[in-house]
C-alpha cells in the first residue's frame, strides 16, 4: 500500500547483514526490493556480507539494481558489526535492518513504518509478541526468548518485550548519536543499541507486528549453549558499562571517524550497481 505521507521522508535505508547466505541472497534481495518498491518511498538496500567464506558476495553483486549497494570484508566479524558498518554508509532519513534468509517476511516493512509515523517513534521494533503477529517458531526458541526477555527487562527497565527480532527501524538522529558509542559486534548488539538509545533519551520505542517463519539456521544443538552463554555475557557487559561505568554517556567518536577506523581494520570490498 503506497505511503500517503511519503513526502516527509526523503529516503529509507535498509541494511541486510548476510553470512553464509549464498543459497538465498539473490531471492532475499529481490523480495526486499519488491516490498520496498510498494511503499512509495525512495529507498536504498545495503547488503553487508560478513566475511568472505562462500559465494554470498559474488552472487550479490550479480544483481542489476541501482538501489542495491554491496559491502563486504574478508573476516567474519559478527552480525552486529555488519549492521553497524552498513548503518555508517546509510544515507536515509530512516535506517533499518532485516536479517537475510527471509525467516522474517519483508512485507512487514509497511506495518513498521506506519507505526513509526503513527507514534512519532524514535525506534520501531518488530515483535513476535504483538497480538497480530504471525509466528511459526519452535517451542525451545520461544522458551529461550521468554527467559532472555525477563533478563533484559530486569536489567534495563524499558518495556520492549521482544528485543531480538531482526527487523527494526530508527530515525537517523538516533543512529548518528548512538552508533559511535556501541561496542558489541555479535550476540547482544540489538539489546545494546536499544538500551543505549533509551538511556540517552530516545524513549519513544514501540513494537509492531511481524510475520516470521523460523527455518533451521546456523544455530545447532552443538553450539546453542555456547551462544546462550556469550549472549548473556555480552548483555551483562552492556549493563556494567551503562549502569556502573556510565561509559555510554561519554562523548564518543563521530560516525565519520568510526567508518574510517573500520575501513582500516578490515580488507573491504565495495560494490554499487550503476547500470
Amino acid at each position: 500500500m503506497p505511503r500517503r505521507n511519503s513526502s516527509t521522508v526523503k529516503l529509507i535505508s535498509v541494511i541486510v547483514p548476510a553470512y553464509k547466505q549464498e543459497k538465498t541472497i539473490i531471492k532475499d534481495i529481490k523480495n526486499i526490493e519488491i516490498a520496498l518498491r510498494n511503499l512509495g518511498y525512495k529507498y536504498e538496500i545495503i547488503i553487508v556480507v560478513d566475511g568472505i567464506v562462500d559465494r554470498t558476495y559474488n552472487k550479490a553483486i550479480t544483481l542489476k539494481s541501482k538501489k542495491v549497494r554491496v559491502l563486504s570484508y574478508e573476516k567474519n566479524q559478527g552480525k552486529g558489526n555488519a549492521i553497524r558498518y552498513g548503518m555508517l554508509h546509510a544515507k536515509g532519513d530512516i535506517i533499518g535492518f532485516i536479517d537475510a534468509g527471509m525467516d522474517i517476511h519483508p512485507t512487514g516493512f509497511n506495518m513498521l513504518l506506519n507505526h513509526m509515523e503513527w507514534y512519532n517513534a524514535d525506534i520501531i521494533v518488530g515483535s513476535k509478541l504483538h497480538p497480530v503477529s504471525k509466528v511459526k517458531y519452535p517451542v525451545y526458541r520461544t522458551v529461550l526468548s521468554w527467559g532472555y526477555r525477563l533478563f533484559t527487562m530486569t536489567l534495563f527497565g524499558f518495556k520492549v518485550r521482544d528485543t531480538q527480532v531482526g527487523l527494526k527501524f530508527f530515525k537517523k538522529k538516533v543512529i548518528k548519536d548512538v552508533l559511535p558509542r556501541l561496542l558489541v559486534k555479535r550476540y547482544a548488539f540489538d539489546i545494546e543499541l536499544l538500551a543505549v538509545s533509551y538511556a540517552l533519551g530516545y524513549k519513544r520505542i514501540y513494537e509492531a507486528p511481524i510475520e516470521i517463519t523460523f527455518k533451521n539456521g546456523s544455530i545447532t544443538s552443538k553450539n546453542l549453549w555456547r551462544i546462550i552463554y556469550l549472549m548473556l555475557w555480552d548483555t551483562a557487559a552492556v549493563f556494567y558499562r551503562l549502569r556502573i561505568k556510565r561509559y555510554y554517556y561519554r562523548k564518543r567518536t563521530t560516525a565519520k571517524k568510526e567508518k574510517a577506523m573500520l575501513q582500516r581494520n578490515a580488507k573491504l570490498h565495495l560494490w554499487f550497481n550503476n547500470s
